[in-house]
């Protein structure tokens, strides 16, 4: 029998909750249904009907004006990689405003607070990313065209870091006291070179943490549950080096730079599970009238299972080596060393490891819950590389979220954020947050 409330606050969540509810809640994704378990649902079901919660929600929607204009403030702030202090230090001035007097920046650069709950429940982490792809000389000042915000870091991560404040707004407001604690955190390095090392340094400083949620980028749509690794080296090729014309018949790095990068372009991976490579940049030589000494380039390796990423890592070896050992047998007689060899080194720059959460979890199941709550049922499952990788990775529940509205042209000068129905992300979180980490006198922890 489905529940009816007569003291729901925002009709439209408590009606799309109920009819889901009351039909068995299955949310519908690419990979299957996530199916939804009875005590779940009840404990979501006291959660939603909880006048405070009404309220809060209520209160999130409202308050979307200042989220948007504490989302260009964030954006304006330049932040590439390693570069993320100042950025840091605004939002660790947000979080004390916002009533977390405690709230500190690690040794790594993220920004962290936590809210105690009653002190015998789950560690919950809630994040989104401070630093963008961008070089601190980019123009990041924001931009309104058509109704659209336009600027570099918009909505990855702009959109995200507001999300969070935004949740430790409205968790302030209600009043209400959890049964877990909760870990808000503006992470570094979530970005290309960062290589996660931001959430790398998280987890290994609180190692008892229960479960994880990003909120990375804008869109209510899909939760990403699974985690793309990756490798990534500089491979870099040393020889004797010298004159063109008079020193011809040495060695050269960039010959067995190039060998080595043909037999890469021959390689072959699987569709599924997906796995890529690539070569990204190619760089070495003196000019152009020397036998080059030194090269490198680097190289991206990705897949969506470890094994084959560990294979695919050790195929590309292989075939370097063997280019390094043709090049030696060029144009070294008998492949003697007189004339010197070619020798080359991996240097590894980037490292990403493969995860999954399991559909059948508690934490997907309450996601699931969320989406539908808020008017916007999920619509797939995905695997990509977020910050959830690290923690997937060590058998920690979690999951990446967008912070509501809409968006385009991430990593590009022309990234924009489209503000309709925003307040669904912050709604979404809100709830998520709530739900795994219980509410005192009211509902138990699903961590």
């Amino acid at each position: 029998m489905p529940f009816v409330n007569t003291r729901c606050l925002a009709p439209m969540l408590c009606a799309t909750f109920m009819m889901l509810w009351s039909a068995g809640v299955s949310a519908q994704s690419e990979s299957g249904p996530v199916t939804i378990t009875e005590p779940v649902s009840e404990q979501f079901r006291l959660l939603l009907t909880d006048p405070r919660i009404q309220t809060a929600l209520t209160a999130i929607e409202a308050s979307e004006p200042e989220t948007l204009a504490e989302q260009v403030r964030l954006t304006e702030i330049p932040a590439p990689p390693f570069q993320e202090q100042r950025r840091a230090e605004y939002y660790l001035q947000q979080m004390h405003d916002r009533g977390l007097p405690d709230a500190y920046i690690d040794t790594e650069g993220n920004v962290i607070g936590i809210r105690r709950g009653s002190g015998d429940g789950p560690l919950f982490v809630i994040a989104a990313h401070l630093d963008t792809v961008f070089p601190m000389d980019t123009d990041v000042s924001v931009e309104i065209r058509d109704g659209r915000y336009y600027a570099p870091g918009i909505s990855d991560d702009g959109r995200g870091l507001t999300a969070v404040l935004t949740l430790i707004d409205a968790i302030n407001a209600s009043g209400i006291e959890t049964v877990g604690d909760i870990m808000f955190v503006g992470n570094v390095g979530e970005e290309g070179p960062g290589d996660l090392r931001g959430v790398k340094a998280i987890f290994r400083d609180f190692p008892q943490i229960d479960g994880f949620v990003s909120i990375d980028g804008s869109g209510v749509t899909r939760i990403t549950n699974g985690g793309t690794g990756s490798r990534r080296f500089a491979v870099e090729f040393t020889g004797p080096g010298g004159h063109s014309f008079s020193a011809f018949g040495l060695v050269s790095a960039t010959h067995a730079l190039g060998r080595a990068i043909a037999k890469i372009g021959d390689l072959q991976v699987p569709e599924q599970p997906r796995t890529t490579f690539t070569v990204g940049t190619v760089s070495g030589g003196t000019s152009v009238n020397s036998i080059a000494q030194d090269a490198m380039f680097e190289l991206d390796m990705r897949s969506n299972d470890a094994a084959e990423l560990a294979k695919l890592e050790a195929q590309v070896r292989e075939v370097v080596q063997l280019a390094v050992d043709e090049e030696n047998a060029r144009w070294n007689v008998d492949g003697g060393s007189e004339k010197g060899q070619i020798t080359v080194n991996f240097r590894l720059i980037g490292d990403r490891p493969t995860g999954t959460t399991s559909p059948d979890h508690e934490l997907v199941q309450v996601a699931a819950l969320a989406f539908a709550a808020v008017g916007s049922p999920v619509q797939g499952l995905q695997t990509s590389s977020t910050d959830s990788n690290m923690p997937m990775s060590l058998g920690i529940p979690a999951i990446t979220i967008g912070g509501g509205g809409s968006g385009g042209g991430a990593h590009s000068t022309e990234e924009w954020f489209d503000p309709t129905h925003a307040h669904l992300g912050p709604q979404l979180a809100f709830l998520l947050t709530l739900a795994l980490v219980g509410v005192q006198g009211l509902t138990e922890p699903q961590l």
